[in-house]
Order: structure tokens, then sequence, then C-alpha cells
């Protein structure tokens, strides 16, 4: 009689299936990845895969969702520290310093997600509305952040401040892993540097 899989077999087995899932969807993209790729790349059977997934598209979710938990994890948190005296601009060069350079790295969610956010269905995927809705969290984060810098006049004047800076973090930081994937050579300095130059002239204006 077979012994029965432990709890750390099974999450062993469920990483397995992540990690060669993301190696599929970054090599063939996301119609390109099937569940038949996935049992042959992870070497579990089928019967695996459905038993943590019911489709491909529950897979492709829970591999953003994976891969955007272990990275968040490891990054600065857009929390403003009631203690913390340092203006707005020393604050954010901070914590972009440290952010931007685990680009280098390309992570799973970021490199599947913005090949979902470019494919074009009749009914959107799991995984794309999860990616999306990650997004609007961080947004929503660095927008408070931002908030905690601003006086009340400066709030009640532009109330989309905030928000609208948060984009243009994101926005830049998404041009910044795209144009990593092209050219190795950029310095991450710099981009700080442009960013945080950016956001003082706004919240200035």
């Amino acid at each position: 009689m077979p012994k029965p899989r432990s709890a750390d077999d099974r999450e062993l087995s469920r990483v397995r299936i992540l990690k060669a899932a993301a190696e599929i969807a970054s090599e063939c993209g996301y119609e390109g990845t099937t569940i038949s790729r996935v049992t042959k790349r992870s070497g579990l059977p089928a019967s695996s895969v459905y038993w943590f997934y019911r489709d491909k598209d529950h897979l492709m979710a829970e591999v953003i969702r994976h891969s955007f938990e272990q990275w968040i994890a490891a990054q600065p948190r857009w929390e403003r520290d009631p203690r913390d005296e340092r203006p707005l601009a020393e604050s954010l060069r901070a914590i972009l310093s440290r952010s931007v350079r685990s680009l280098r790295d390309a992570p799973d969610f970021l490199r599947i997600g913005h090949m979902l956010l470019l494919e074009s269905r009749e009914v959107e995927a799991e995984a794309r509305r999860y990616f999306l809705a990650t997004r609007d969290s961080v947004a929503s984060s660095i927008a408070a952040w931002f908030t905690s810098y601003f006086d009340p006049e400066l709030q009640a004047r532009r109330p989309e401040l905030a928000m609208d800076l948060a984009r243009v973090v994101m926005a830049a930081t998404d041009g910044l892993f795209l144009a990593h994937q092209i050219h190795d050579d950029w310095d991450p300095d710099d981009f700080v540097a442009i960013t945080v130059a950016v956001v003082e002239q706004a919240v200035a204006g």
C-alpha cells in the first residue's frame, strides 16, 4: 500500500508545478503554456496539477500570486514610520534604490503579467485580473505613502496628486523593467534620480 504523501511533499509538488509553469510561460507565452507541457517539465502527472489547480488559467494566476508574494516580501514597504522625519525626496530615493535593483532578476509575476496585459481576449483571464488587482493594491499603498507627506492645503487643492504620482512611479518602473530586457547596462541610480526629480517638480508645481 503506498505511503500517504505528507504536507511537505504536497508543497514541494505544488512549487515544482508553479516553477515549471513560470518557465514555460516565459519561453512560450500564455497561450503556449499547456498542462501537458507543465507535466512534462515538472515530472508530475496531470492528476497532480489538477489536484492543486482547476485549469490552466487558475494555475497561471497562482504563478503570479506566488511570485508576487515572494518578491514583495523582500521589498521596502510603502508605509511611513511616524518617527521618520526625512523629506519626501530622500525617503522616496531610499525606497526606489532598493526596489528597482530587484528588477534585474525579472520576477515571474512581472514578465507574465505584462504579457497578459498586452493580450486581447474575449474572456479576460483570471491571471490577468489578479495581476491588475495586485497593481491597483500597490498603487493605493504608494498613493497613501505620498499623501502622508502632503500638508492639508496641498491635499485639498490637488486631491488626485498622490494617485497620479503613484502611477508615475509604477509606469516608470514598468518601463525600466522592459528596458532591462533589451539593454542590461542601465544604471539604477540614474533612474532613481530622474524619478525623484519628476516627483519633486510635480509636488512643487
